[in-house]
């Protein structure tokens, strides 16, 4: 299979995956959203169609149904709604039909907005999560807001794990 990695590259991921036999492209979601709209208001950069734009021709430039699937780990929590509109539809195209994807979203709204996290598989097991930069999210996913995100996907299931995040996964 052929999965895309959002977390950018990372020896254990890489190991893990091609040791399953499958190929592995990396692509660092963050780093990208940190240069494309880290200038000024990041936020409302977002919302600029020029630097969407730009961004979705940096990050997500690949053909229609390239991948089997796709770990996006929590990054789609940093977008606005535009952008992850966007996001959303352009990750669907690039999934073969029956693909899966893999997201994490925070289980609960906090007063102090939790940290972003670099994803790394460890093992069959385990995942390594470890704070990544300034940048909070952007808006709290509840059930009802990912079953509509992902409403053009075949079909949507929740894990709630004891981190208090929220896996989602999602088959095209």
């Amino acid at each position: 299979m052929k999965i895309l990695d959002l977390a950018g590259a990372s020896q254990s991921t890489i190991s893990f995956v091609t040791g399953q036999g499958h190929r592995l492209y990396s692509e660092d979601f963050m780093l990208q959203l940190e240069e494309c709209f880290g200038h000024g208001d990041f936020y409302e950069n977002q919302a600029d169609p020029v630097n969407a734009d730009a961004f979705l021709q940096a990050t997500l430039d690949f053909p229609a149904g390239d991948f089997d699937g796709a770990l996006v780990w929590d990054m789609l929590e940093y977008l606005g709604p535009r952008l992850l509109g966007r996001v959303v539809a352009r990750l669907h195209s690039m999934l073969r039909p029956g693909a899966s994807l893999l997201a994490l979203f925070h289980a609960e709204e906090r007063k102090q907005p939790p940290p972003s996290f670099s994803c790394r598989i460890q093992d069959r097991r385990t995942i390594l999560m470890t704070p990544r930069s300034a940048l909070h999210p952007i808006q709290f996913f509840n059930n009802r807001n990912l079953e509509k995100l992902f409403q053009h996907f075949h079909s949507v299931k929740f894990f709630l794990t004891r981190d208090a995040l929220r896996e989602v996964i999602v088959k095209r």
